[in-house]
C-alpha cells in the first residue's frame, strides 16, 4: 500500500514541473474545431511516434469508406484471410475513431469525405502501449444527424469458408445508436499433419513418425451494441455492450510407425478437441472537459464467463490393439476479468502532459480432470500501472519522455509472484529535411507470461511425451531500442531502421525427463536472457507516382539468441519478407500478396510464418461492390516446426490445409450512408484477459 501512494504521488508531482501539447495535431481538438479542417492535397508529415496523413480529392472520390483510405498507407494492408485490415511488420493493430477504440466495422462505416486525417503511430503513447504494437487513429468531421448501414459476405465456393458482416448506425443531436455483427467459420476436412518424435529414454532409442488427417474448424461470433451521448466541450459518456461467441473442433484419425531400438511396430490413433465459450461484455467510458486545459477520463470494462475445453486422445497397437496411452483431458474455467483506468490530460504553451493509473485483475477457477486426476484450483492475475509521459518540440526536435511503474501479482495453487518495475520510456525525433526524418527510441517494459504457460495442467502428445505448464514462472523484462530513418516523396515512402531488443529472465520452452509420469514432458523455463537484433525495411514504392501501380514490402534480416537457465546459447538468423502488389484505376482494385517462409525461434522450436501467395481484384458500383479472388494459389497453407539441436527429444511437424489450396472466393458488399454520425474523442480504451485455455 506504501508502494502505491507513493507512485500516485510520483506520479501527480510530475505535473508540477511539466509544461501545450504538439500543434499539429486535430487528436485532442473539440468537434467544432475539427469540421474547419479542409484537405486540399494528400501529404504526410513525420513527428516523433507517429505519422500524419491528408487525403487528396482523388483518394477520396475513389474509396467506398475510411477502410479503403488506410489500405493506401504505406505500412498497412488488407489482410485477405480475415478482410481486415494488418500491420505489414504484423504484431497487434489498434484503430481508434477521434480517440475511440473502433472495430472493423466502425471503420467501415466512415464516410471517406468525412475523413480529415490519420494518424498513424508505430510507437504507440503510454496508454496504449502495453496493448498495441501499432495504432491507428481516423480523425474526422463534426456530427450531424444521419444513419449507416451495410453488409457484407465473401466464401469460398469448394470449402466451408466464410466471412460476413453487418453494421447500422444512427445519430440523433447529442446522442448515438450502433449496432454490428460478424461471423467468421470455418469447416475444413483435409488438414494433413506429419509428426515425429526422435529421443533417447533409459538407454534405448524411440521414433515415433505419425501421419494423421483432421476435420476440423470453428465459429467466431460477435454482436454489439453501443451508445454514445456527447455534450461539446462539456462531457462525452459512452456505454458498449458486446458478446464474443466463440466454438472449435478438430477430430483426427491417422497411423504411426513406433519403433524401440529399430523394431517397428504399426500404431493407429485418434485425437479430439474442442473448446467454447460465451464472453458477455461491458465497457463504460466517461470523459470531462475540466476548463480549456484539462480534460479527465474514466474507463471500466469486466467480463465474466465460463470456457470448455476438452481433449480426447488414444494411440493402440494394430496388431495386438493393446492400448500404449489413453488422454482424456476436461477443463472448465470460470474466469472473471476487470479492467480500470483513470487518466489526466493537460495542455501547456510547450507541449502535453498524459499521466494516468490502470488496473487489471482476472481470476480464473478451474475444474480440472486429466492425467494426473482431478483437480479444482484458483489462479489470479494482478496487474497495476501507474504511468506519466510529456511530449514536446522545439524547432527541429521533438521528443516524448515516459516514467511508469507496473506491478504484476500472478497467484497460483503452487506460488505466488510478485514484482514492482520501473518502465521508462523515451523517443527523440529530428527532422532532417521536410521529407526526411530521424529518430530514436528505447524503452524497458515487463511481460507476464500467459496463462497456458503458468497452469499445471498436463495433457499426452505422444508416446512417452507430455506437455505440461509452469506456475513457478516469473514476468519477462525486455528492454528495447530502435533508431529508424523515415523518407517520403511522390514515389517512395518507407522507413530504415536497426533494432536491438534485450530480454531478462526470457520464457524458454524446452523437454525436460518427467519423473511423474516417466518418459519425457515439454515444459517452460525462464532462460537467463534473449536478444534479437537487425535491420527492418518497410514501406511503399510508386513507380508512376499514383495508386495505378504500388509496391509495398517488408525486409527484415535478423539475428535472435536465447541463453537457456542450463547456460546453452541457442541461435538463429533469418530474412523476414512481405510482398503486395496493388493497382486502382476508376473503379477497379488488385492486389497480391506473396512472402517467403522462414523459421524463427519460439521456444524450443523454430516455426515457420504462413505462407501467402493470393490475388484478389474488387469492382464498386454506387454503393455496392463485387469482389473475387484465390487463396494461396497452386499450393495449401503451410505450417512447419522443428526442434533445436540442443533438445533432448528431436521434434518435426509438417501441417497442410489442402482445404485452402488455390481456393476461390466470391464476395458483395453494401454500403449506405446520409448525414454524419456522432464519433467521440475517447482518450482510454482496455480489454479484458482473453479466455483461459491449454
Amino acid at each position: 500500500m506504501e508502494k502505491t501512494i507513493y507512485a500516485i504521488a510520483l506520479l501527480y508531482g510530475t505535473l508540477m514541473f511539466s509544461q501545450k501539447k504538439e500543434n499539429d495535431t486535430v487528436g485532442v481538438l473539440q468537434t467544432n474545431e475539427i469540421q474547419e479542417v479542409i484537405v486540399k492535397s494528400q501529404r504526410k508529415k513525420q513527428f516523433a511516434d507517429k505519422a500524419v496523413y491528408t487525403f487528396d480529392k482523388e483518394a477520396l472520390d475513389r474509396a467506398r469508406y475510411a477502410k479503403d483510405l488506410l489500405r493506401s498507407l504505406p505500412e498497412l494492408q488488407l489482410d485477405p484471410i480475415s478482410n481486415t485490415l494488418k500491420s505489414t511488420k504484423g504484431g497487434t493493430t489498434l484503430f481508434l475513431i477521434n480517440g475511440i477504440e473502433a472495430t472493423d466495422l466502425q471503420v467501415r462505416s466512415i464516410a471517406p469525405g468525412e475523413v480529415v486525417k490519420v494518424e498513424y503511430y508505430d510507437i504507440p503513447p503510454a496508454r496504449w502501449s502495453t496493448r498495441a504494437d501499432t495504432v491507428v487513429n481516423i480523425l474526422t468531421r463534426s456530427t450531424e444527424t444521419g444513419y449507416v448501414f451495410g453488409a457484407e459476405v465473401s466464401s469460398g465456393l469448394s470449402t466451408g469458408f466464410v466471412n460476413g458482416s453487418a453494421y447500422a448506425a444512427f445519430t440523433k443531436g447529442k446522442n448515438d445508436f450502433g449496432l454490428e455483427y460478424s461471423l467468421n467459420l470455418r469447416d475444413y476436412n483435409d488438414r494433413r499433419v506429419n509428426s515425429i518424435y526422435d529421443y533417447q529414454l533409459n538407454g534405448m532409442h524411440y521414433r515415433s513418425d505419425e501421419n494423421r488427417t483432421d476435420h476440423f474448424g470453428y465459429t467466431d461470433q460477435n454482436v454489439a451494441f453501443r451508445y454514445t451521448r456527447l455534450v461539446p466541450d462539456d462531457y462525452t459518456f459512452q456505454a458498449k455492450l458486446d458478446m464474443n461467441i466463440f466454438s472449435r473442433f478438430s477430430k483426427g484419425t491417422g497411423q504411426s510407425i513406433f519403433a524401440k531400438d529399430n523394431a517397428p511396430e504399426e500404431h493407429a490413433m485418434f485425437k479430439n478437441n474442442a473448446s467454447d465459450y460465451v464472453i458477455p461484455k461491458l465497457d463504460l467510458y466517461y470523459s470531462k472537459r475540466m476548463g480549456e486545459r484539462d480534460e479527465l477520463s474514466i474507463n471500466v470494462v469486466g467480463s465474466h464467463y465460463t470456457t470448455n475445453t476438452s481433449e480426447t486422445a488414444k494411440e493402440w497397437i494394430v496388431n495386438s490393439g493393446l492400448s500404449v496411452y489413453d488422454n482424456d483431458m476436461m477443463l472448465k474455467a470460470k474466469q472473471t476479468s476487470i479492467v480500470g483506468e483513470l487518466a489526466h490530460v493537460h495542455d501547456f504553451k510547450t507541449g502535453k502532459l498524459s499521466s494516468g493509473y490502470r488496473i487489471s485483475r482476472t481470476s480464473i477457477s478451474n475444474d480440472l480432470n486429466n492425467l494426473a486426476g482431478y483437480s479444482q484450483y484458483n489462479v489470479n492475475y494482478l496487474e497495476q500501472y501507474f504511468y506519466t509521459e510529456f511530449s514536446g518540440k522545439l524547432e527541429k526536435f521533438s521528443y516524448r519522455v515516459g516514467a511508469g511503474l507496473t506491478n504484476i501479482h500472478n497467484k497460483s495453487a503452487e506460488n505466488t509472484f510478485d514484482e514492482w518495475t520501473f518502465t521508462p520510456k523515451v523517443i527523440l525525433s529530428y527532422q532532417l529535411r521536410n521529407n526526411q526524418n530521424l529518430r530514436f527510441t528505447g524503452s524497458f517494459t515487463p511481460v507476464s507470461p500467459r496463462s497456458n504457460a503458468l497452469s499445471s495442467n498436463v495433457i499426452q502428445v505422444a508416446p512417452n511425451i507430455v506437455q505440461r505448464g509452469n506456475p513457478f514462472l516469473k514476468s519477462q523484462q525486455v528492454f528495447s531500442n530502435a533508431l529508424t530513418y523515415s523518407f517520403n516523396n511522390k514515389h517512395f515512402d518507407f522507413n530504415a531502421g536497426l533494432f536491438y531488443r534485450y530480454t531478462n529472465r526470457v520464457i524458454n520452452q524446452y523437454y525436460v525427463l518427467d519423473d511423474t509420469l516417466g518418459g519425457y514432458a515439454l515444459t517452460y523455463e525462464n532462460g537467463k536472457s534473449g536478444q534479437r537484433y537487425g535491420v527492418e525495411v518497410t514501406g511503399s514504392y510508386k513507380p508512376i507516382g499514383s495508386n495505378l501501380l504500388v509496391v509495398k514490402l517488408v525486409l527484415t534480416p535478423t539475428s535472435e539468441m536465447i541463453k537457456t537457465s542450463a547456460g546453452a546459447l541457442i541461435k538463429n538468423n533469418y530474412l523476414g519478407n512481405s510482398f503486395v502488389l496493388s493497382s486502382e484505376y476508376k473503379s477497379f482494385s488488385l492486389q497480391y500478396e506473396f512472402n517467403i517462409p522462414v523459421y524463427s525461434l519460439n521456444g524450443a522450436f523454430l516455426n515457420t510464418n504462413e505462407n501467402a501467395n493470393h490475388v484478389f481484384v474488387s469492382y464498386k458500383l454506387k454503393n455496392w461492390s463485387f469482389s473475387s479472388g484465390m487463396y494461396w494459389m497452386g499450393m495449401p497453407s503451410e505450417y512447419k516446426t522443428k526442434s533445436l539441436p540442443e533438445s533432448l527429444v528431436d521434434y518435426r511437424l509438417h501441417t497442410q490445409i489442402m482445404n485452402n489450396k488455390s481456393m476461390f472466393v466470391l464476395g458483395l458488399s453494401y454500403d449506405f450512408s446520409k448525414g454524419k454520425k456522432t464519433e467521440i474523442q475517447r482518450k482510454l480504451n482496455n480489454v479484458t484477459a482473453p479466455a483461459a485455455t491449454f
